[in-house]
């Protein structure tokens, strides 16, 4: 495929994003966006030593080095410290959240009313788990989720109370289930007026509508002053492919779902080769 580069950003594969040729250039982003799960860490929360010693090498050099993650903002502390992030931006809760620190301070927050999408989603999986962000301290569930999946303080209540006012941000769980079959479920539900991820396994996130990573992403690069052309994307989630679109290089992580790697300018490598490192030494 022929590569070519924006006015002002990354050497392109996409077509769509093509415009002029600027030959091997090697451009420096002025914004690297940052998917956690996945991406940064692990299942056990692991960082390796090559990725925070890229991620502090972008930082060192000037960049503004932004995670943007599907957690919740008080998910996240660990994360900044560990890297020694030691001052900036964030994007939480899929978009519907930003932030800086330190300390932790919501900067922005989008709620909706997700009443009709959870009773939809319940018609069909009656017993599944629900659970809406309470901002910044937890989430009030219908139930206990498996150990480790949810986070922060944990109120139990039934449906009609976590639905009764707008939220930032719900997940609906079902351990019986795959993520193909959620995956057809909201794709049979034509979920309206809502936006929505479906994770690795049976795990539905449900968001306002026209928010994702990207909406946020692009509120925090316009108060920085950086152009979409300039912002390196890296993630490994269908939660993440508004973000590799939106940016101006996204690239998707080595072992992330087809269509997520189908959404990206290019592929790295997998968590466990140091895929961050790796998409960052090209660059920084």
């Amino acid at each position: 495929m022929l590569v070519g580069v924006s006015t002002s950003g990354f050497p392109r594969t996409r077509a769509a994003k093509a415009t002029t040729t600027r030959g091997n250039a090697r451009v420096t982003p002025r914004l690297v966006a940052l998917d956690i799960d996945g991406t940064l860490v692990d299942e056990h929360e692991r960082i390796t030593a090559p990725v925070a010693a890229a991620v502090r090498r972008a930082r060192d050099l000037g960049v503004h080095v932004v995670l943007a993650t599907g957690r919740s903002s008080f998910g996240i502390a660990s994360v900044i410290e560990r890297l020694d992030m030691r001052q900036g931006h964030g994007v939480a809760s899929n978009g519907a959240v930003t932030f800086t620190y330190p300390p932790i301070e919501i900067a922005t927050a989008t709620t909706f009313d997700a009443g009709t999408a959870v009773r939809k989603v319940l018609e069909v999986v009656p017993g599944a788990l629900v659970a809406v962000e309470v901002l910044g301290r937890g989430y009030r569930s219908n139930a206990p989720f498996p150990e480790g999946e949810i986070t922060g303080e944990i109120w139990i209540q039934d449906v009609d109370r976590l639905i009764s006012e707008p939220v930032t941000r719900v997940i609906i769980r079902d351990p019986s289930s795959s993520a193909a079959d959620f995956l057809k479920l909201a794709d049979d539900l034509g979920l309206q007026g809502i936006n929505y991820f479906v994770g690795y396994t049976a795990w539905l996130d449900l968001a306002p509508a026209g928010v994702s990573k990207a909406s946020a992403l692009s509120k925090v690069a316009a108060e920085l002053g950086v152009a979409a052309a300039d912002v390196l994307a890296i993630g490994d989630g269908r939660n993440d492919v508004e973000m590799l679109g939106w940016a101006g290089r996204g690239v998707a992580m080595g072992q992330a779902p087809a269509d997520v790697q189908a959404a990206a300018d290019a592929v790295t490598g997998t968590w466990a080769e140091d895929g961050v490192a790796l998409e960052l030494a090209r660059w920084l």
